[in-house]
């Protein structure tokens, strides 16, 4: 959808070959849950996942901004809002209500000191040493750094876990600092991450909360197809972009002597016949898992660096993983925070969100049969660790998912007190992605029972990862696992792609259109000495310091003064 739009706005003719029947936006959309809906009242929404948009998208809320929504000066962009608390629920401990921005009130404060001087976490003054040791040497890295070598170690070995604890069982210092939040919040085995790509989030994330400006969390104001992929799609439709639903292409033909795309094969799953679509441009925006199915040998005689999509998709490498989610319908409000909650010590990494609270135009009570008031929609990011039945939720049927998701709620929220009761359970759903009614999963092979899994960026998987321009002239890729500057398969990371495509395009067509702006993600400027001597260090092959030079001091110094005096002015 975002090359589409960059493309229409710049004058191209677009097709669009879509995969859903009738939903767009891959897995960002929501969905209609099955047996819901009644004569009076569309069915109950849900989600493949819920939604979260971090202060630091660019590339996707700039899209936004140009897609009209009734009534909104700056389209969807302002359907967009933000969230002020989040909280860590804990397994038999009272849970920690946490700030996620910079303190603007009495209130944040006293939230803000609570959470310093009360929280019993069992951090050690040599734990919290270690953590702001490690993201301080994430901070001031030069980017020659982090490319080339956080790139090539896991996070959990850069963060020193295994000197941390002896024993089995998760210290505080991998629940907190390494884990928990890594596990919960990107489905990243933290064993296998690249500590480029989690140093680089978690810095942008702390960067976010110590700025006065920023809105750290955001969260749309309503189910995602109705407050923005929808609206999106009549956009799109309206600029000449032709909708192809319920296609799946199943072919991608390369002309050996052209050595161009020649065509691809859709197949109609509504009528079941196949045609072979022509363009002067192919663009390729399917998951990692699917374009490893059509790289064809005739595409490999002209660019055989697309073999690496192969090898990156290979099981052994790790490099997808499940993140779906479970939805409950509640007979009454549980607003739980004013933002999302992480269940830091559950079995199966839950993240959730209290979708009421932040939809005031979408009351529940407007769907199924009117007698919802509480929407408590769950993040599920560990498919493969025994939950408190013994069993990974990979081996269990949707039913067993259900109670198993709710009895993990349980355990980490209730401690400080009743909240949750299984009484209020008026109806759930689990993502459609998950298949159980295909028979007991017991194969951990994640692509054959999670139709959607995720792209983890392992470490040293970068170098198989291609650019949106390939080597065949008039094919580009749009999608999380091209390279990108977000280097995260998230929205934003998707968008960014979309673009670098969309530029390939332009120049491969000559087109005098302006081409889509891309931008880093963003390095605090007082660092920028310290980084420029890391570079100069990392040129010579010597390893990160926290000692500056002479001269590293005296630019230090004269940074500081510089912004000093500009803040002064």
């Amino acid at each position: 959808m975002s090359a589409a739009h960059e493309l229409a706005e710049r004058g191209f003719a677009v097709a669009v070959y879509e995969r859903q029947p009738e939903y767009v936006g891959g897995k960002a959309r929501s969905t209609r849950v099955p047996g819901s809906a009644t004569p009076e009242r569309p069915a109950l929404p849900g989600e493949h996942g819920f939604r979260f948009f971090p202060g630091f998208y660019r590339h996707v809320t700039d899209t936004m901004k140009r897609i009209p929504y009734p009534g909104n000066r700056q389209g969807v962009y302002d359907n967009l809002v933000m969230t002020t608390r989040m909280l860590l629920g804990r397994g038999g401990k009272k849970p920690i209500v946490g700030l996620v921005n910079f303190p603007k009130s009495a209130a944040d404060l006293r939230v803000l000191l609570d959470e310093l001087l009360t929280s019993d976490t069992g951090l050690t003054d040599a734990d919290k040493e270690l953590f702001g040791a490690r993201v301080w040497q994430l901070m001031s890295s030069s980017y020659e750094r982090r490319q080339q070598t956080y790139e090539r170690v896991a996070w959990w070995q850069y963060m020193s876990t295994d000197r941390q604890c002896g024993t089995r069982q998760p210290c505080p210092y991998e629940e907190y600092c390494v884990g928990g939040l890594t596990h919960s919040l990107v489905a990243a085995q933290p064993k296998l991450m690249s500590t480029k790509t989690g140093g680089d989030i978690l810095v942008q994330l702390l960067l976010l909360m110590a700025n006065p400006s920023a809105h750290t969390d955001r969260v749309l104001n309503g189910p995602t197809n109705d407050v923005w992929l929808f609206p999106w799609l009549r956009h799109l439709q309206t600029l000449g972009v032709e909708y192809h639903h319920n296609h799946l292409t199943t072919a991608i033909h390369c002309d050996p002597q052209t050595q161009r795309i020649s065509g691809a094969t859709v197949r109609d799953h509504t009528t079941g016949t196949t045609r072979r679509v022509q363009a002067d441009y192919y663009l390729a925006a399917v998951p990692l898992e699917r374009m490893a199915l059509l790289v064809s040998p005739e595409m490999l005689a002209v660019d055989a660096t697309l073999g690496c999509i192969h090898e990156l998709a290979n099981p052994k490498r790790h490099s997808l993983n499940w993140m779906n989610g479970v939805q409950y319908y509640l007979n009454q409000d549980v607003p739980l925070t004013n933002g999302h909650v992480i269940c830091i010590d559950s079995k199966w990494a839950l993240t959730v969100i209290s979708q009421a609270q932040f939809w005031p135009k979408f009351p529940l009570g407007g769907y199924g049969e009117g007698n919802v008031k509480g929407l408590l929609s769950v993040d599920v990011s560990d498919w493969f660790t025994p939950g408190l039945n013994g069993k990974a939720a990979h081996h269990c049927t949707r039913d067993e998912i259900i109670h198993e998701v709710w009895n993990q709620l349980e355990a980490a929220l209730n401690g400080g007190g009743m909240l949750l009761d299984r009484n209020m359970i008026i109806r759930a759903n689990v993502d459609a992605d998950i298949r159980p009614e295909d028979g007991a999963l017991n194969n951990p092979t994640v692509s054959e029972h999670d139709a959607e899994p995720l792209l983890v960026n392992t470490a040293n998987s970068w170098s198989l990862r291609p650019e949106a321009s390939t080597g065949i002239a008039n094919f580009f890729l749009a999608a999380d696992y091209v390279r990108t500057n977000t280097d995260l398969a998230t929205m934003e990371g998707a968008n960014e792609a979309a673009r670098r495509a969309v530029n390939g395009i332009l120049a491969a067509s000559g087109s005098a259109a302006a081409p889509c702006p891309i931008w880093p993600l963003h390095e605090p400027d007082i660092l920028a000495v310290l980084r420029w001597e890391d570079r100069r260090r990392f040129a010579q092959g010597l390893p990160w310091t926290n000692e500056l030079s002479w001269l590293g001091r005296l630019l230090h110094a004269a940074n500081h003064l510089y912004h000093r005096i500009v803040g002064f002015k």
